[in-house]
């Protein structure tokens, strides 16, 4: 079972900073190839893409974050560094982990294109 687990969101005023971490665990998970990503989501705007490091490290963002919030990745884990904030980067930041090729965790087969969610962590910016 592949296991995705946030952290460091909190509270923050505007123009401060935060950096999110997310780490994907499972055994052999490392002989896997796979992307990572963030994404956002509230309950008005609903999920919107954040940023995504492949697993062949080509990263993109998305428009409203570019220049302002920069990702990268180590093996398993990614980050999220989140400069000049703003009361709109207000949500529930949700890492997603995305089979680039199928890969065998213990006994069960993930296809290629396979989607591992995170239970999210919540970042508040205030005015």
């Amino acid at each position: 079972q592949v296991q995705v687990v946030e952290s460091g969101g909190g509270s923050v005023q505007a123009g401060g900073s935060l950096r999110l971490s997310c780490v994907a665990s499972a055994p052999a998970l490392s002989n896997c190839r796979f992307g990572m990503a963030w994404y956002r989501q509230t309950p008005t705007a609903g999920r919107e893409f954040v940023s995504r490091v492949e697993s062949d490290s080509i990263i993109t963002y998305g428009n409203s974050v570019q220049g302002r919030f920069t990702v990268s990745r180590e093996e398993t884990t990614i980050y999220l560094q989140m400069n000049s904030l703003s009361p709109e980067d207000t949500a529930m930041y949700i890492c997603q982990v995305r089979m680039t090729f199928p890969c065998w965790i213990g006994t069960r087969r993930l296809p290629s294109g396979t989607e591992l969610w995170g239970q999210g962590t919540q970042v508040t910016v205030s005015s």
